[in-house]
């Protein structure tokens, strides 16, 4: 399915002439294929967890956020594709747009795929998604190692997922941050800050 097919959910719920978000008409694919963590405050405080597949970043919103404790399991909800570009997006989606609030990136990289089918195979990404349990390593500034995700039906009926990191658990895990203090990787600033800034504009 082409990107402009993909992205057809992302744009119907925008207005682009009030939010800053890209419209996804100029994505340009990596050599290797990225990821970004985004922490959203909007009707809900929460993380955005997004890999780039093929060419679009699948997303999930993560409540918790993720952790870097394999004994922490972390609920991700499937949200709509996004374009590639919105692995930069960092400001204020203006109030009363979809997902209105103030967006920080709070980690970036790229990621290697690990899925494998039974007989030791690799299974491409797309694919090993669709089956419903993905594994890959992540290379960010803030996660690095080994990560899940799996599918599974939640109590609402809807296609719910894990976001666990791989390993034994440990208790010197380290956690997620605290969203409200935490900075972003691109300008270190803090989402009041951000806040701040786009009201000063």
């Amino acid at each position: 399915m082409a990107a402009d097919e993909r992205l057809r959910t992302y744009r119907d719920k925008r207005d682009f002439g009030r939010t800053r978000e890209p419209s996804g008409r100029s994505a340009e694919t990596a050599d290797r294929p990225r990821f970004v963590v985004q922490i959203h405050d909007a009707r809900r405080l929460h993380f955005d967890f997004r890999l780039q597949v093929d060419d679009v970043l699948r997303s999930w919103s993560v409540p918790r956020g993720p952790s870097a404790d394999p004994g922490d399991k972390r609920l991700a909800e499937p949200t709509e594709d996004h374009p590639l570009e919105y692995e930069d997006f960092e400001g204020v989606i203006p109030k009363g747009e979809y997902g209105g609030g103030t967006v920080i990136v709070w980690d970036r990289g790229w990621y290697e795929p690990l899925s494998h089918d039974r007989g030791g195979r690799p299974v491409g990404f797309a694919e090993s998604l669709e089956r419903g349990h993905a594994t890959f390593r992540l290379h960010g500034a803030k996660l690095r190692g080994d990560y899940a995700l799996t599918r599974f039906r939640g109590g609402d009926g809807d296609d719910a997922w894990l976001l666990v990191k791989k390993g034994s658990a440990r208790s010197d895990g380290h956690g997620t941050p605290d969203p409200r203090r935490a900075r972003s990787v691109r300008t270190g600033r803090t989402l009041a800050q951000v806040a701040a800034d786009a009201g000063e504009e």
